[in-house]
């Protein structure tokens, strides 16, 4: 990634964030790093985020975010089964986001901006199931996120080889789930 030159600091070092994370995992995570790689100061990151833990949320709101709109967009096509293929999607779009959106462990989830953004991707899992009328919803919601989820973890890890792709297998298993 070229040097930071005076445009938006915080985007900048999310961006890079999101991409050291997609090659290197959270661990290979380091801010000085990323600073340097911007040609910025170790400690510019922190007007924008206090701490590592503080990129970290911003990277799973971000996400969130993303998440939420693509999912609304594949809700809009009425096929619900299009909304979890845009869940895997997203997933191998935006690796990095996708690696500390579930992670507990890394994140402030007291944090009201993230849980608002967390609170927006799920809309559409949870309308498409109500809209299914089942007898469970919660049981469908959970099913269903574990489908989607588990097919991209699979995925994004090497450990999925699908007949016709990742996105078809997805397009499958959920038409199994979720008949018409």
């Amino acid at each position: 990634m070229a040097g930071y030159h005076h445009g938006n600091l915080r985007a900048a070092i999310l961006d890079a964030a999101a991409d050291t994370i997609a090659r290197d995992g959270v661990d290979g995570l380091s801010l000085r790093a990323i600073a340097a790689g911007l040609g910025v100061s170790h400690t510019a990151f922190r007007r924008h985020f206090g701490d590592r833990e503080g990129v970290l949320n911003a990277l799973a709101v971000q996400g969130n975010r993303l998440l939420a709109e693509q999912l609304r967009s594949a809700a809009a096509s009425g096929d619900f089964v299009e909304v979890g293929v845009a869940y895997v999607r997203f997933a191998r779009t935006h690796p990095g986001q996708f690696a500390v959106m579930f992670r507990p462990d890394l994140l402030d989830e007291g944090d009201p901006a993230l849980a608002a953004a967390r609170a927006a991707a799920y809309a559409p899992l949870r309308a498409g199931v109500a809209a299914k009328g089942l007898a469970d919803p919660e049981a469908g919601e959970v099913a269903g996120w574990a489908v989607v989820h588990g097919i991209a973890t699979l995925a994004l890890t090497g450990n999925l080889r699908a007949a016709g792709g990742v996105e078809a297998l997805a397009r499958r298993a959920l038409a199994l789930l979720y008949p018409t």
